[in-house]
């Protein structure tokens, strides 16, 4: 009988704080020199206090409840007490039993369609670690702080989730709601997302089996391969009589597999008690009211308003989670005269997004305006111009140039002289008597050679339709 896979994340997430959580040292430190963004705070020296920073509180309570989570209520600070050397103060400042937020949950939706509820335990502010860095051979570890007091949200999951496409389908939602209500940045390459897996194994009916902890993935895709490899190696342990031990694992990205870095630790090892210098918090209805009004358009509602544009589901879907990409299709619908969505769906996530990552470029970091898309499929849908010549002008547009600008001045407008398209014809015929022949004796399908070499002798600047319809008339076919 086969496993199935019991699995829940624990996301952390770097908020866009000016500020550290507890002091007012600044957070970002990114390409900073290692430790010179610390302060006594931070280092943990004797008779500092922490201090709460509140557009944290804030963003948390926006983040929850773009979670569908309740933030109503008492929150706590605790002292989580560990001993490890990129934790200074020998504690961390967290959220044990009064979260800021909880119960709440995520619809998902898979390439197949089908959507599964992630339901949400918890989500909860605390300070951030230092980083360490352990050179190739080195008898040596190499601390670096900056990260240290860092505001970061952690957020826990139910063991709602049964696999690798679950897991990333989750984190891409997430990554989404914190961009689009502006609470993080949620960059895994940047450290500023990361999450744990926690799973297990257990056949249909039987107790849920012990699980193993994989700690600190920065990228989707690790998440998916340890899930992956994860669920084998214990199936594999399972299968031969073994037992499963509760230990946390690091993920070798080169190996591609999982490896022990220590037993898990229980709840008591951390002797939580509450953070003496940091009272509770009251989140009363009227300071939510505030935070909610602050809050943006969520991916959700974006879905919903581009398939009701008439956008296929797929692109709707790739469009709602994309900050750039749906601010620059917002502003491109609502250009005069306004586009068809779909087909500046089209262009925008295929010829667009395709020449961008052909040079390495991002839409926010290129020249092309959403009122030229715009105004570049609108020529095509009045006949103006070709899909082709659209296509060789594109490179233009994405450099910041009006394409009905560029239509006029090139004369690239569609030609439908009928006078011309039959001279064209009649060239083309002339030379292909053999594909002529093999249309008039009924191989109607042969018409497309001639078809091409028309369009040709026209620069492509034929409409597609009247070429068409003449190559029908004059080679007498219904």
């Amino acid at each position: 009988m086969a496993y199935q896979a019991v699995i829940g994340l624990e996301v952390h997430l770097q908020l866009k704080t000016k500020s550290k959580i507890f002091s007012a040292c600044p957070q970002e430190y990114h390409g900073a020199d290692p430790n010179s963004f610390t302060d006594p705070f931070t280092l943990g020296l004797p008779g500092t206090l922490p201090t709460l920073n509140r557009e944290a509180v804030e963003l948390a309570m926006m983040f929850g409840l773009g979670l569908n989570c309740d933030v109503s209520g008492f929150t706590q600070f605790h002292r989580k007490n560990y001993f490890y050397p990129d934790a200074p103060k020998n504690f961390q400042l967290s959220q044990y039993d009064r979260p800021i937020a909880r119960d709440g949950f995520l619809d998902v939706t898979l390439e197949d369609g089908t959507t599964h509820r992630i339901r949400i335990k918890r989500a909860h502010l605390e300070d951030d670690a230092g980083k360490l860095t352990h050179p190739t051979y080195a008898p040596y570890s190499m601390l670096d702080l900056n990260r240290a007091g860092s505001s970061l949200l952690e957020m826990v999951t139910e063991a709602d989730i049964t696999g690798a496409e679950q897991a990333r389908a989750f984190l891409e939602s997430v990554q989404a709601i914190a961009q689009a209500l502006g609470v993080s940045d949620a960059a895994p390459e940047e450290g500023k997302m990361r999450c744990d897996v926690n799973l297990s194994l257990h056949k249909p009916g039987e107790p849920w089996g012990t699980k193993c902890e994989v700690k600190n993935l920065n990228s989707f895709r690790s998440v998916a391969r340890a899930i992956e490899f994860e669920t084998t190696r214990q199936a594999r342990i399972l299968d031969a009589g073994g037992r499963i031990t509760q230990d946390t694992l690091g993920w070798d990205e080169g190996g591609q597999k999982t490896f022990l870095m220590r037993t898990k630790e229980g709840e008591a090892d951390y002797r939580y008690f509450p953070e003496p210098d940091l009272p509770p918090l009251d989140i009363t209805p009227e300071w939510i009211a505030r935070v909610r009004a602050r809050m943006p358009e969520l991916p959700a509602q974006k879905l919903e308003r581009y398939l009701a544009a008439g956008v296929r589901a797929a692109d709707a879907q790739t469009l709602s989670l994309s900050v750039p990409l749906s601010r620059f299709f917002d502003e491109a619908l609502t250009a005069q005269p306004s586009p068809d969505a779909q087909k500046l769906a089209n262009w925008l996530l295929g010829d667009v997004s395709g020449l961008l990552a052909a040079r390495e470029e991002t839409l926010d970091g290129s020249a092309l305006r959403p009122a030229h898309l715009a105004a570049l499929v609108g020529l095509i849908d009045a006949g103006t111009i070709s899909g082709k010549i659209a296509k060789d002008l594109l490179p233009d547009v994405l450099a910041g140039h009006d394409p009905a600008a560029l239509v006029q001045e090139r004369g690239l407008s569609v030609v439908t002289d009928a006078a011309a398209i039959d001279a064209a014809i009649d060239a083309a015929m002339a030379a292909d008597p053999a594909t002529v022949e093999k249309v008039r004796g009924g191989n109607a399908k042969a018409m497309n050679a001639l078809f091409g070499p028309v369009m040709k002798a026209m620069g492509g600047q034929a409409k597609p339709e009247v070429v068409r319809e003449r190559l029908t008339a004059k080679l007498g076919l219904s």
